[in-house]
């Protein structure tokens, strides 16, 4: 979709530093959850833009995102106190995304949480299977994980994360998001619970 401005319609609280930011969806946009959108606006005089992955299961009414907020970062802290201000959207992109699978494991480091609760809402309200393994010793968007495991989703969060990948891997479509080290960290237990790591639909926040 070309640039188009869309209205902030919510901004929540979902951890600590961290925000869970509603867009109203423009006409004709559509996404799927693990995909990301470019977010941009003008800050004091200065034009800013950054990507963020959706966390929303689907993008009908809004367009989740989950934002970590940096006290020295320019777009973040604005973003999270910028509730009915207008912003630009482009998007979406990535092939790290949703497709329908019958079965996910997803691995989420960070701010991986975010498009991980979006995948495994869609997975199940689809009636697919979804486990989610979680690295934050200060995890956001508790509320949506203890959902999860309620509506029948596998949901772990810990610190050891190759463990829990060779606890849970058994063939399913593996889907990683996080920074760099965790990526890493990631594909590497997956090849050692006997997965291919070029088979994993992988997004690196840098």
């Amino acid at each position: 979709m070309e640039p188009t401005e869309t209205t902030i319609a919510a901004v929540r609280d979902v951890g600590t530093d961290t925000v869970a930011v509603d867009l109203e969806t423009p006409a004709g946009f559509d996404a799927q959850p693990g995909q990301f959108v470019k977010l941009s606006t003008e800050v004091e005089g200065e034009h800013v833009s950054r990507f963020y992955t959706l966390s929303s299961p689907d993008v009908d009414e809004t367009i989740e995102i989950t934002i970590g907020i940096d006290p020295e970062g320019t777009l973040g802290p604005w973003i999270a106190d910028a509730e009915g201000e207008t912003v630009t959207v482009e998007g979406p992109y990535g092939s790290a995304y949703y497709e329908g699978e019958a079965d996910s494991l997803i691995l989420a480091g960070g701010p991986g949480v975010g498009p991980a609760v979006g995948i495994g809402e869609r997975a199940l309200a689809e009636g697919n299977d979804a486990t989610v393994v979680y690295c934050d010793d200060d995890p956001a968007h508790t509320e949506r994980l203890d959902d999860l495991r309620e509506a029948g989703a596998t949901v772990v969060v810990t610190d050891e994360l190759a463990d829990h990948v060779e606890s849970y891997y058994d063939g399913q479509q593996t889907f990683v998001y996080g920074f760099q080290g965790f990526v890493s960290e990631a594909l590497d237990a997956l090849e050692k619970a006997g997965g291919n790591p070029d088979d994993a639909k992988v997004e690196n926040f840098g």
